[in-house]
């Protein structure tokens, strides 16, 4: 768990100011993917804000009628737990089991940081993203699964070749966006084939 941050009086905008800081860590925990040139990697912050406006603008393609404002809110929201549980490779499942409940945990501990009502409200919100049930969480996890693909398509597959990651592991855990958004996936395929083909992927 993250050092806490010590709260400086707003008045009632206090706990909301205290929620905000916190946040201000999520800049400092680092993903797998480097930026575009390969100057460093990228911090969970960074992808956050990358796939709110994702959400934004490929929402008129999705073929799907999903409110870009919640998926929005799912976006900046989803990797708060990162602040505590750390950020865990996509293809690392048997890690991404692992500390599930530590991201329980984490959403517990920061979304009660804020006023009850708000926490709930953003509580809820993640909680929605997880389960992935409602249309626009689905759309929301498609987004967050596509991004890092588009991401490794646009940096000579930087991530993949590091971590010897497969094109059937990459298959395998985009299989929704096959149902979900067969436009997409009707392009994302055949990079991902030619990725094979150019030693980016095994």
């Amino acid at each position: 768990m993250s050092e806490s941050v010590s709260a400086v009086d707003f008045g009632e905008m206090t706990e909301v100011i205290q929620f905000l800081m916190e946040l201000d860590k999520l800049k400092s925990v680092e993903r797998r993917t480097r930026l575009i040139g390969n100057s460093r990697y990228e911090n969970s912050a960074e992808h956050s804000w990358q796939l709110a406006v994702a959400a934004m603008s490929l929402a008129p393609y999705s073929g799907s009628e999903v409110n870009v404002t919640r998926v929005v809110q799912m976006a900046l929201l989803h990797d708060v737990v990162e602040i505590d549980a750390g950020d865990v490779m996509v293809y690392d499942l048997a890690a991404r089991d692992a500390i599930h409940a530590q991201e329980v945990a984490a959403a517990d501990r920061i979304f009660a940081l804020l006023p009850d009502a708000l926490g709930k409200k953003f509580r809820a919100l993640w909680d929605e993203y997880e389960a992935g049930e409602t249309p626009d969480s689905r759309f929301a996890n498609m987004l967050d699964r596509a991004l890092p693909v588009i991401q490794n398509l646009h940096n000579q597959g930087q991530s993949w070749k590091e971590n010897h990651i497969r094109l059937e592991q990459v298959i395998s855990r985009n299989v929704a966006i096959e149902k979900e958004w067969p436009a997409l996936w009707h392009y994302l395929k055949q990079h991902l084939e030619q990725a094979q083909q150019r030693g980016w992927l095994m």
